[in-house]
């Protein structure tokens, strides 16, 4: 956790965080005037207020999506280059303890600003609206677990590349899965199967993406849900409850592949 602090990084994201939900709230109380001045039939009003929330969040994700990948891209990757990690690595510790010790830490700081700026989000809206998102505490625990795939991705590579090519491959595949999420959705808009597979391929290899619209299904309104309609915030094609226990697997597998290679090599 002190390591993470030290970084730069770490303040600017949560400074521009802070930004962000002071803007946003600015945002969602001009815009909740303007419906009550207007008079907005409550059913109407409740979709606004999901909507807003859903943006507010959609927002939130691509923040912790960042701010996993640019505090934890360096970690082991730069400290192997530096050669800094051999004051670490003398100690009595085994080497399979020191990454599981940096990503319990980074763990925990991704939990902990996950539920900083989403739950930033969900206060605002409940503050100034009174509305109240709808399986927030399983859509947390979602966006959650999105970034705890990239930090595993982030540390297996930093076991294995430079700094520079571990932020490619996990900035990479995070691309990959989001342009495949989209072609998914788009596929079953129309029925087009083979762009449906595409989709589901890209979430085996990154379910960062499915993970995303699962939790956006978990938050958005019954009535969007039931929908369905093509939105950053809704999809026509939501992944099951088999794509986060493959989720988990992941996790294990590339920490896994993670302390092998870390242990295996040269420092």
């Amino acid at each position: 956790m002190r390591e993470a602090a030290s970084r730069k990084i770490l303040w600017a994201a949560l400074i521009s965080g802070v930004a962000f939900l002071v803007l946003y709230g600015v945002g969602v109380y001009f815009i909740q005037r303007e419906i009550v001045r207007e008079g907005t039939l409550p059913r109407y009003t409740r979709e606004m207020y999901n909507f807003l929330a859903m943006a507010g969040l959609y927002v939130v994700n691509f923040l912790v999506v960042m701010m996993t990948v640019l505090t934890s891209v360096d970690t082991l990757a730069g400290e192997i280059s530096s050669g800094t990690v051999q004051a670490v690595a003398t100690k009595p510790l085994r080497r399979s303890e020191i990454v599981l010790g940096k990503w319990v830490g980074f763990a925990a700081m991704l939990a902990l600003y996950v539920a900083l700026m989403a739950g930033g989000v969900a206060a605002i809206m409940a503050v100034l609206t009174g509305y109240s998102v709808p399986g927030l505490a399983r859509g947390l625990m979602l966006m959650t677990l999105e970034g705890l795939t990239l930090l595993s991705v982030c540390l297996l590579g930093g076991a294995t590349f430079s700094t520079l090519a571990n932020g490619v491959l996990a900035f990479g595949l995070y691309g990959l899965a989001f342009i495949g999420g989209w072609i998914e959705q788009i596929g079953s808009l129309l029925r087009n199967e083979a762009a449906v597979n595409i989709g589901i391929v890209s979430s085996l290899l990154m379910p960062s993406e499915a993970l995303w619209k699962r939790a956006a299904f978990e938050m958005q309104s019954p009535l969007t849900r039931e929908l369905g309609s093509m939105t950053p915030f809704s999809s026509t094609s939501v992944p099951n409850e088999r794509m986060t226990l493959y989720a988990v697997v992941y996790i294990a597998v590339m920490l896994a592949l993670a302390l092998r290679q870390f242990s295996r090599r040269d420092l």
